[in-house]
């Protein structure tokens, strides 16, 4: 190890049993200029008990610290240690390995809500988030041994609690993203448009930035069900794309986030605008199909369906160049 580092004390710590000398315990150490060094401690019956059920979680026997931790916390002479937070949640963590993770967000909730200055607070969230998103997946809540219900609801719960216990910080934003990948995954379209839409303007900064902004533009044409239907999100699209393509161009064009796909939403809008008027013809409302067919050749200029458009214009009679320039004549836009 180079010298320049040995003022670093290389993280290797473990609890022994009681030493020779009765009533303490050793603490080991590696220093890296003075190699492995022991300090005698006093020992804490309840740490040692806490930390007794810690190894075994370690070592593969999370059901045999699952008993000694409950004993610790039935224990009347343990009901004021300041020890009771990290023993809730070591009991999540034992039941957690033991495949109850629906069981252990009862000792999780319990530190969350009873010890928020506890420095075990922010390890339960963790733990919770980490069970949310493993629900969110397919876990199974167990019961007599047996996974058999579905409890992705309970995964979303999870996480929008991390999000709203911990604002801000980088549990949260994990929590945040996990949730809208989710959405996305789950064909939740809409879910995970607004989600991602979210994430970005409470992170605006973070490392996944690229990846929600793209998912975002996904969720959103997607959602698109053709010109029959509302056009608006591809209008959001076209700016979300054109951003995109700003920020990272160059994945823009290995995505093919590009002009082209822009033109495609272009035609794809026009295209819906034309069919609305199409069906206020239809049903003989000649005043909201020359409003609609209007706003589409002013602002579609170009598109298949703007040239379509201004020939329905034509044919009605309806062709006012100045109308459709200026916009003077156009009043509020009717409701289908």
């Amino acid at each position: 190890m180079t010298p320049n580092r040995s003022i670093m004390v290389i993280a290797l710590t473990a609890w022994l049993a009681a030493g020779s000398c009765a009533g303490q315990s050793k603490r080991v150490t590696l220093d890296p200029a003075q190699g492995w060094q022991q300090h005698a401690i006093e020992a804490d019956q309840d740490r040692a008990e806490l930390d007794r059920a810690r190894e075994l979680i370690a070592t593969g026997k999370p059901a045999k610290a699952k008993s000694i931790l409950t004993a610790w916390l039935e224990d009347d002479a343990n009901a004021q240690s300041p020890y009771r937070a990290e023993a809730y949640r070591l009991r999540g963590d034992a039941r957690t390995a033991l495949g109850y993770e629906y069981n252990a967000l009862y000792d999780y909730e319990r530190v969350i809500r009873e010890y928020p200055s506890s420095k075990e607070f922010v390890i339960a969230v963790a733990r919770e988030v980490e069970i949310g998103d493993q629900f969110l997946h397919g876990l199974r809540k167990k019961l007599l041994g047996v996974r058999f219900e579905k409890v992705t609801s309970t995964g979303e719960e999870l996480l929008i609690r991390a999000m709203e216990r911990m604002p801000g910080s980088l549990l949260a934003e994990d929590a945040a993203i996990k949730l809208a990948d989710y959405y996305f995954e789950a064909r939740k379209l809409e879910l995970a448009a607004d989600m991602y839409d979210i994430f970005l303007d409470m992170y605006p900064n973070s490392p996944h930035r690229m990846h929600a902004m793209q998912r975002q533009i996904y969720s959103n044409i997607a959602r698109f069900k053709g010109p029959n239907y509302d056009g608006s999100i591809l209008l959001e699209s076209r700016e979300l794309i054109q951003r995109f393509a700003r920020e990272y161009p160059a994945e823009a064009e290995r995505a093919g986030l590009t002009n082209a796909l822009v033109v495609r939403l272009e035609e794809s809008a026009a295209a819906q605008e034309l069919e609305s008027a199409k069906w206020y013809l239809r049903r003989g409302d000649g005043p909201s199909a020359r409003f609609v067919l209007r706003r589409l050749v002013r602002d579609h200029t170009g598109t298949v369906a703007a040239t379509t458009g201004l020939a329905l214009l034509q044919d009605h009679g309806w062709l006012d160049f100045d109308a459709v320039e200026t916009d003077q004549t156009i009043g509020p836009e009717p409701t289908p």
